[in-house]
């Protein structure tokens, strides 16, 4: 009988990257209505939908083997889990998250020291209560249900702890932000004895190898182009590439095929300058994985 692996989809947020990175890796993950047990085209993993505040708890427990959650959860919950692998993606982009505290744009607090004896508005309460207490700051940290931000306008507290990648949440509320509390990305976390069964580890280690192969290609293209005798040499120098570049001999001819691949965010000055020193009929296309 084949042993499966418990996975956890992070529900809510997260989930629709989540989903898309899977189907870049090889694996499409059908999420039905209302159902918490999503199909999976994968005969050795079952699917569950968890929220990722309480992913690290359900995986440190044994009720999931593994699952995708924030660094910020797993601080918060102080879940004793195995960490398998860093995967910076998000909702909104590929950078991580920050946690910050924020005060109202005319507040005269500066400093996290000046928020003693002040009331903080957030979600993530434990971490924030330790965070305060090793710093040895007395504050009043009070659980936020939702529109944290508001709590401030409101008057409900002096400051929030609240996360942000763009910081126009923060700004459109007239807050502004005096101390970075941690930074948080997504990370494929595993439960100690699941890690410990070799069918089940080694499954792990192919869903992060993949996700890892998908992210990276996120960020690539691969270009291809015809290359003169002539100018080889030079356009060979201007290509960045993870290796050399794959050359091969056009048929019965003097030309080259040149193939490679590059960062996406360079292509656009790239592409003329090969251009400009020869290459022709150069095509673009996406990668689903680099590994």
């Amino acid at each position: 009988m084949t042993t499966q692996l418990k996975l956890g989809i992070p529900k809510g947020s997260l989930q629709n990257s989540t989903v898309e990175l899977f189907r870049r890796s090889g694996w499409k993950i059908n999420v039905n209505g209302r159902s918490y047990f999503p199909d999976i085209n994968d005969e050795t993993i079952t699917c569950a939908l968890c929220r990722a505040q309480e992913m690290s708890i359900n995986v440190e427990s044994g009720v999931l083997d593994a699952g995708l959650t924030g660094l910020d959860w797993i601080a918060e919950n102080n879940s004793d889990i195995h960490v398998v692998s860093d995967l910076v993606y998000s909702k909104v982009s590929t950078r991580p998250a920050r946690w910050v505290i924020a005060v109202a744009y005319d507040s005269p607090v500066k400093t996290i020291e000046d928020l003693e004896g002040k009331t903080i508005s957030t979600e993530m309460m434990k971490y924030t209560q330790r965070f305060f207490a090793e710093k040895g700051i007395n504050v009043n940290v009070k659980f936020s249900w939702g529109a944290t931000e508001a709590k401030v306008v409101s008057g409900l507290a002096d400051a929030i702890v609240e996360i942000t990648e763009t910081e126009s949440t923060i700004k459109a509320h007239g807050l502004r932000i005096i101390h970075e509390m941690m930074q948080t990305n997504t990370q494929l976390i595993a439960n100690h004895d699941a890690w410990e069964i070799p069918e089940k580890r080694e499954k792990i280690e192919q869903i992060a190898l993949l996700l890892k192969g998908a992210l990276l290609a996120g960020n690539m293209v691969g270009l291809k182009m015809n290359v003169p005798n002539a100018g080889l040499e030079k356009i060979v120098s201007l290509l960045p590439s993870l290796n050399a570049p794959t050359v091969a001999s056009l048929y019965q001819s003097d030309w080259f095929s040149v193939e490679t691949v590059v960062n996406s965010d360079a292509v656009r000055d790239l592409i003329p300058n090969l251009m400009k020193h020869g290459a022709e009929g150069i095509v673009e296309y996406p990668l689903n994985k680099v590994v």
